[in-house]
Parts: structure tokens; sequence; C-alpha cells
């Protein structure tokens, strides 16, 4: 993500920003809320004048258009964010329009009220484009899952399967190795950083044909341990402590440690408050020190109060994605708990 313009008069003005990745649309998905006025280029059908026979052929121009937003929809798989709303500046002023916004397409957002929140989820933005892409290949015999460490989970880059790996014979197994071999080149290109975990023996078997085969992508890899692939080992690895000089900066990764201790303390009884109640309870203490709030829930409102108390309280305010199984978890306390300096009864 780009700042291009940073224009504040308190907690009043406006940001332009420019995406410039999946993880950066995935952000704005999230700066963008209801209410808010949007501007960015956009094509916007007109009349075809010079067509007078054929008054219903219609042609695009590229304007500038203010909108008012209404509705925000994200699609992951399609890399582009829907802001939907009537224009309010511009051509056709009280009609409705869609901004789609893809990567690298500027966008200028004016709010009355840029929360804490918001600024930081900015400045994580920045700081993440700044950092390598990490891959996350998981091997087992037969079957191998890769993803790419987005800020809001882990996106799924391919699915690797054959019965090679159960009886299938040495040939076939070779084969289906250097089949994921080629698939880890290829998704961790431009230096992407690579964790090679799983059961057993395959993944120490499919380094060795890395390292024959692919010497620049070997010099890239840290091997790691995972009881299974898939989804649930992508969480696990992420939980572990064995590859802290490539994960333990990312924001998924936080948030896996954040809900990991939050879960230890509650189960002991200890430094912890959970749904809204107990939280409010604990703010009126001074006693919040993080403050873990489930993305869906902080877009509705309702929790700029919590959030701007506990932060001027120097506590820190986490923003969680419901897209991973941290933000699964904390939904399942109702979507808001805290982690405390003090136990309180």
């Amino acid at each position: 993500m780009r700042v291009l313009k940073k224009d504040l008069r308190g907690e009043e003005g406006e940001i332009a920003l420019l995406p410039e990745s999946l993880d950066d649309l995935w952000h704005l998905r999230h700066l963008v809320e209801r209410g808010d006025l949007v501007f960015a280029l956009t094509q916007r059908k007109l009349p075809a004048i010079a067509d007078k026979a054929r008054p219903e052929k219609m042609e695009r121009k590229t304007v500038r258009l203010g909108v008012r937003v209404e509705d925000i929809k994200f699609h992951m798989y399609s890399n582009w964010l829907r802001l939907h709303g009537r224009i309010v500046s511009g051509m056709d002023v009280g009609s409705y329009h869609t901004l789609n916004i893809e990567v690298g397409t500027d966008l200028s957002i004016l709010k009355y009220h840029w929360r804490p929140d918001l600024l930081a989820r900015i400045d994580d933005a920045v700081k993440e484009s700044q950092r390598p892409k990490v891959v996350l290949a998981l091997v087992e015999e037969g079957e191998a899952t890769i993803g790419i460490l987005r800020q809001f989970g882990v996106q799924m880059a391919a699915e690797i399967s054959t019965s090679s790996g159960k009886g299938g014979g040495e040939d076939g197994r070779s084969s289906f190795m250097r089949e994921v071999a080629g698939a880890i080149d290829k998704i961790a290109q431009d230096g992407a950083e690579v964790i090679l975990a799983g059961p057993g023996f395959a993944k120490d078997d499919l380094k060795k044909v890395i390292d024959a085969t692919y010497p620049d992508l070997a010099e890239r890899i840290a091997l790691d341990d995972a009881s299974s692939i898939g989804r649930s080992g992508f969480q696990e690895v992420l939980r572990r402590g064995a590859v802290k000089s490539v994960l333990e900066s990312s924001r998924i990764a936080r948030e896996a440690k954040l809900i990991e201790e939050l879960f230890r303390e509650i189960s002991t009884d200890g430094r912890a408050a959970y749904g809204p109640e107990e939280v409010r309870k604990a703010i009126s203490y001074g006693a919040v020190e993080s403050l873990l709030v489930l993305d869906d829930l902080a877009r509705r409102g309702g929790m700029d109060d919590i959030m701007r108390e506990v932060g001027d309280a120097r506590g820190k305010v986490v923003i969680f994605s419901s897209e991973f199984e941290p933000g699964d978890r904390l939904a399942s306390l109702g979507g808001v708990a805290a982690l405390l300096r003090f136990k309180i009864a």
C-alpha cells in the first residue's frame, strides 16, 4: 500500500491510497465504511451523441466520480473491490454507480471520523508491503498443499495429489515430488520465502529434489514440522516458533499468538475478559492491555467508543481477520475479548 496524500484535521479528513496487492484490497475492504465519500477514476456509460438514430447505443467514458458508499464487496479470487453508492460529485449526481477498485487503482477516502485502528491499519499495510512474500508448502506421501501467506490468512495456491505415495511405486513417487517442486518454484517467484513442512520424511525427500533441481529456491526454504497438511496444517505452522524469523512479524501470525494466549488465560481463569459486558467492565477498571476485536464487528460500528477508550488508556487495539481460524475462535467468544494488565473479579 502506498499513501499518496494525507490531509487530516483532527479525526476528519482525506487519505489517498494506492493498493499494490491483493492484501491491500483486503485492507481497503475494512478501511472503507458505509457513509464514506470515495473518489476514483471509473468508467461511466454515456449516450452516443453522434448516433442519434440509435439512442440506445451507449459508450463508456473515463471520469472521476465521488461516491457516497452504501455497499462494499470484496472478491478475493477476482482481485477486485466494489464500492456502490450514490454519486455526489462529478457527472450524473444523484444516480447510483459502482467503483471497481483493482490493484493499481488509486482512490481518495474522506471520513468524518478516522479511528485510530483505521490509521494503524494503513501503517500496517504499508509496512507489510515491504516484506517478502511467504509461501507455505505442506507435503505428505502422495498429497501436497501450497498456500501464500496473506495478511488475512493463507490463500490456497495449489493442491496436488497422486496415488503414487500410497503404493504407486518409486517412479510414481519421484514424479509426484518433481511436480510439487515445480509448483513451489512457480508460486515462490520474486524471492519469496518458503516454509516446507509436513509429517514424516516426505518433506525431507522433497527438499533433496529442490536442492538438485532449483538451487535458487533451495536457499529460501526453511524446514518445519506439521502433523497434517491443508488448512489445519497451515494454522499449525503459524503457531509454531521454529520459523520466527520469517513469520513473527506477519499480521496473521500475531493474531494466532494472541488468540492462543487469550484461550490460555481463559482456561486458567487468568488475565482475560471476553464478550461485550466483561470487556466493558475491564475497560472501566483500566485493565485492558490488548483489545481483540473481530473485523466484522468493528465495521458494523458500536465499538468506536470502546476502541478509543482503550487507546486513550495506552492499550493496544488489534482487529482480527474473520477470514482465518484466529478470527473464527474470537467470533466464538462474541467477537470481542481482552488480555488484561491484571486480573479483575
